[in-house]
């Protein structure tokens, strides 16, 4: 498990939970609970650390280990 602050909130537009990363441009995922969404963004932020060794990018620090739930 990565070590990002992540925001979970309900979205009454996709009906779904949304995991947002603020330190990772773009990278967020859905699930139909919390845990699902966040287990969904694990696998999100593998994939955005994945792309950015690939082309060279910086790779933000972990700014903490606070998890929001909203």
């Amino acid at each position: 498990m990565y070590k990002y602050e992540t925001i979970v909130y309900w979205s009454d537009e996709d009906d779904a939970f949304i995991a947002e990363v603020p330190q990772l441009a773009g990278c967020t995922a859905h699930g139909a609970s919390a845990q699902k969404a966040l287990s969904n963004v694990n696998e999100a932020i593998k994939l955005w650390i994945d792309t950015a060794h690939e082309f060279g990018d910086n790779i933000p620090e972990c700014k903490g280990q606070r998890l929001m739930l909203a």
